[in-house]
């Protein structure tokens, strides 16, 4: 019975993550900016989120290095996804405050972007996120954030705004 209760355990886990990559994979389709910059879904788990973006042509600095602005909208999207993964369904997030802390310069072929929840609550969701810099299998820490997430309904739509 305890074989049982693993694999019914493991089963419902993977149905959970299932799900979770669906709501946060359509959410992320029908954000342009994240459409334009490349950005991908790379993992998901209740709390926890990680994003990758190609470091683009026309996502460099004046330097050639990845822009900041590249950095931290993909570290304030891991971060808000991983927010949006503790909440029910009629619930979306939007970024209340968000502070970033840069560490190195954005150098290498892509950016990875760790999202993870803090300190969870019922309208305001305490996050970090850590960026990445990678080439090939090397990865060097480029920046850090922390914020707070607010919740919000899911239907709310913003007048003018553009639907995919």
């Amino acid at each position: 019975t305890i074989s049982l209760v693993v694999k019914f355990v493991t089963q419902r886990r993977r149905l959970m993550t299932d799900l979770l990559w669906q709501r946060i994979e359509q959410s992320l389709a029908a954000q342009t900016m994240m459409r334009t910059l490349g950005v991908r879904l790379h993992q998901v788990a209740a709390g926890e989120v990680w994003l990758a973006a190609p470091i683009l042509a026309s996502s460099r600095q004046q330097q050639g290095a990845g822009a900041g602005a590249l950095t931290f909208a993909l570290g304030d999207t891991a971060a808000g996804y991983a927010a949006l993964s503790q909440l029910p369904e009629d619930k979306e997030v939007l970024t209340a405050e968000l502070k970033i802390n840069f560490l190195a310069p954005a150098v290498g072929d892509s950016l990875l972007a760790v999202g993870k929840v803090v300190k969870g609550g019922r309208r305001l969701i305490v996050v970090t996120a850590e960026v990445f810099a990678v080439t090939g299998e090397e990865r060097a820490l480029i920046a850090v954030l922390q914020g707070t997430m607010a919740s919000t309904a899911a239907d709310r739509a913003y007048q003018g705004a553009a639907r995919p």
